[in-house]
């Protein structure tokens, strides 16, 4: 549907459900890719093609809340392809279960270093490259949940709609430098693991990871140019 020939795509947490999703599509598409996990030993195991390929990069081993290793791993994408086309902010995480008076602080700090920080730190070292070719995209994950806060899930709310509002400053901060940035708001998603947590749920509200990618992709391509600071629903049938 879309050509990425010859862009360099950068997608964080390309070892979860939805970064594997994301990454495949855009492979279709023609780009080259900077996948991008914290293990040593996930992205060569989840994408062996890709593990030698001179038009590929696995970057393992990168710890997203270490701004110094991003800035590391940026480095050698530039090296490497000498641009960077898209980033694709998907690495982040859910956990709730407990009213605000009852979440510890770790789970506070945990969720706004897995959701926002790592959204930070993947910006900042790329937005300057992308200044310097006068073009590129970022495309952030965040979730509905960012929306409207509920009950006994505020810290993982707080944290999504902090990359909500990351999303629309860095548009107005980037948009007349030639450079989009939206973000995603996916409904519940349907992997493995919220299969194993909620086995009576309704599945067939969940939303694919697939169908996310490629809005993702849609996001990205020439044909959202005109798309800034937008909060795009992927609900499913939710």
């Amino acid at each position: 549907m879309f050509d990425f020939s010859d862009r360099v795509v950068i997608v964080t947490g390309a070892a979860g459900n939805l970064g594997q999703a994301v990454a495949r599509a855009f492979l279709a598409a023609g780009a080259r890719l900077v996948l991008v996990d914290r293990a040593a030993d996930r992205l060569p195991h989840l994408f062996p093609e890709l593990a030698a390929s001179p038009d590929h990069f696995l970057a393992t081993s990168v710890d997203l809340t270490d701004a110094a290793a991003v800035e590391t791993m940026v480095a050698e994408a530039i090296r490497r392809f000498g641009r960077i086309d898209v980033l694709v902010n998907v690495a982040g995480g859910w956990r709730g279960g407990q009213a605000v008076h009852d979440t510890d602080l770790d789970t506070w700090d945990f969720l706004f270093d897995l959701n926002v920080r790592t959204t930070v730190t993947a910006s900042r070292a790329v937005i300057p490259h992308m200044l310097a070719q006068g073009q590129g995209c970022i495309v952030n994950v965040a979730a509905k949940a960012g929306l409207e806060g509920t009950a006994r899930n505020a810290a993982y709310s707080a944290a999504k709609s902090a990359v909500i509002r990351l999303t629309e400053s860095m548009a107005a901060e980037l948009k007349k430098e030639g450079i989009n940035v939206n973000c995603v708001l996916p409904s519940t998603i349907d992997t493995p693991q919220n299969r194993e947590a909620m086995p009576k749920a309704d599945r067939s509200r969940w939303v694919e990871p697939e169908a996310i990618a490629d809005v993702i992709l849609f996001l990205a391509s020439d044909a959202a140019r005109a798309v800034q600071g937008a909060a795009i629903p992927v609900y499913g049938r939710g």
